[in-house]
């Protein structure tokens, strides 16, 4: 998936990396202003009572908006984040997630992202990332 894009060097990215073995594999596309996955956390992405680990989605969330950028060739960095979770993932449960700019201004993106279940926000996220010059 990296490599098409013409950067191997995110090919053992933990979310999106395809040759990533214990990664997460999702793969990320543009859907007009948006970036969208579908993610699914299975038994090895569990924190307690069946849940979803908090880090997991976390991850899936950060991964949603840095490719929001990645996707349109630019490198960038999480500089902050802040996560919101709203309601309990069980393993188990699909989910969509969607990235989207908020705004830019030089070297630095405001991004949110959000993570879906049958349309309800069960997490979500703004960060601020710092595009690296070409």
């Amino acid at each position: 998936m990296s490599e098409a894009r013409g950067r191997p060097d995110a090919n053992k990215c933990f979310v999106c990396g395809p040759d990533n073995p214990t990664g997460l594999r999702i793969e990320f596309r543009m859907d007009g202003e948006i970036c969208r996955a579908s993610f699914t956390p299975g038994p090895d992405h569990c924190g307690y009572d069946q849940q979803c680990h908090g880090g997991i989605l976390f991850s899936v969330l950060d991964d949603v908006m840095a490719n929001w950028l990645f996707l349109q060739g630019k490198r960038a960095h999480t500089a902050k984040c802040d996560v919101r979770f709203r309601k309990p993932v069980a393993i188990g449960t699909a989910l969509e997630l969607e990235g989207r700019l908020v705004k830019s201004k030089g070297p630095l993106a405001i991004l949110q992202g959000l993570a879906l279940r049958d349309g309800e926000t069960v997490a979500e996220a703004e960060a601020t990332f710092m595009v690296v010059p070409d």
